[in-house]
């Protein structure tokens, strides 16, 4: 049997750059201060925790491989005051030593209840039908903020037989929608000192001029300032229930949406390109060609001679590689100062979403890409 494999790249990216620059052609919308900015302070906390999932359809940890999971299970058993013989060990299929994560909300209170994500580190084929045992989840100080446990919603599923399987999505991690309580709330500074600092999403001086502009003309001149392109400093009631009151009628307030910076985003992993309404090119030379490589595969049986001793019949692969590549011609980008522009000067060059990755920074370093470049 021959085996040909080809390594090709996706398709042009006319489809997705075209629908985003008709989204990009649309008048800027308001927008309001909640939407660009937050209260410094006001913030979520990161709780993790180490557990045990029980109950699993023989999808668990293998045990003589993960020893923590014998480990946990003898010590649960131990609370509970169940010893087991010495010399005696577990050999469970049904339980996985799982890491639980957390998000503690801004003014979280003893017993409200929060969503947890439970993760496998060990070996288990599959967390589906599990349910978490009493996990203690802990802050960075090593406190214990909330304690984990209920039954597992794993967005996958997965069959086997005969040596091959199918999965559908991600089987080693579920979560447990309320299946935290919170045991002890974290002060939030915010009815401390006379101001407060507004902290926006994304540093930019004109945003940070326009969010004091709102609240000043709402509530009267010099009740904020921009300290600097990412801090507004307002000041506000001392008293509680007033500075509440203060903070909902500036988050409704609203700003006219500033043009954003050219940037051009690119995912090296993926090929994804993302471009936003502010890039323009300046006129250059693009000489691009498509390379192909292709992989064939074709088993060869070897046998030894006949009267032979000692040997055996041996298969073997016998692999060919092919690499070709267009010619590639020299073509002329016009100056393109609109979005649009941008894109139909890209889409002319026919360039996969990998080679127009590779075009782009070779425009930015000739200095004909009025933008960022920016790869993640």
């Amino acid at each position: 049997m021959k085996h040909v494999s080809k390594l090709r790249f996706l398709p042009p990216l006319a489809t997705a750059l075209a629908l985003l620059a008709s989204l990009w052609a649309m008048p800027a919308q308001a927008i309001r201060i909640k939407e660009v900015a937050a209260v410094q302070g006001v913030r979520t906390n990161q709780l993790t925790g180490y557990g045990l999932v029980i109950g699993l359809d023989g999808t668990g940890d293998q045990s003589t491989q993960m020893p923590y999971t014998n480990q946990s299970l003898n010590n649960y058993l131990q609370q509970l005051g169940i010893s087991l013989p010495p010399g005696q060990r577990l050999q469970p299929k049904n339980i996985a030593a799982v890491l639980v994560t957390a998000q503690l909300p801004a003014f979280a209170q003893p017993g409200q209840a929060i969503d947890v994500t439970v993760s496998s580190i060990g070996n288990a084929k599959s967390l589906r039908g599990g349910t978490l045992i009493s996990a203690p989840l802990k802050g960075v100080d090593g406190q214990i903020y909330a304690l984990a446990q209920g039954n597992l919603l794993v967005g996958g599923a997965g069959a086997s037989a005969g040596g091959s399987s199918v999965t559908i999505n991600h089987l080693s991690a579920g979560r447990i929608p309320g299946g935290g309580q919170v045991e002890r709330s974290i002060a939030t500074p915010l009815n401390i000192g006379e101001t407060l600092d507004l902290g926006l999403t994304a540093a930019d001086f004109q945003t940070a001029r326009q969010v004091a502009q709102a609240i000043n003309q709402a509530k009267g001149a010099g009740t904020a300032r921009a300290l600097d392109g990412r801090r507004v400093r307002v000041k506000a009631p001392v008293d509680a229930d007033e500075r509440i009151a203060f903070l909902a009628d500036i988050e409704e307030l609203s700003l006219q949406g500033s043009a954003p910076a050219a940037k051009v985003v690119v995912n090296a992993r993926t090929g994804s390109v993302v471009i936003n309404q502010a890039v323009s090119l300046g006129a250059c030379a693009v000489a691009h060609g498509n390379l192909s490589v292709s992989i064939s595969s074709t088993p060869q049986v070897s046998q030894p001679n006949p009267l032979s001793t000692g040997g055996q019949t041996v298969v073997t692969e016998q692999a060919s590689i092919q690499i070709s590549q267009d010619k590639g011609a020299l073509i002329k980008i016009d100056a393109s100062p609109q979005l649009t522009d941008v894109v139909k000067a890209l889409n002319a060059l026919g360039a996969t979403p990998q080679d127009l990755v590779a075009i782009l920074q070779a425009i930015k370093a000739a200095g004909a890409l009025n933008a960022e470049l920016e790869v993640i």
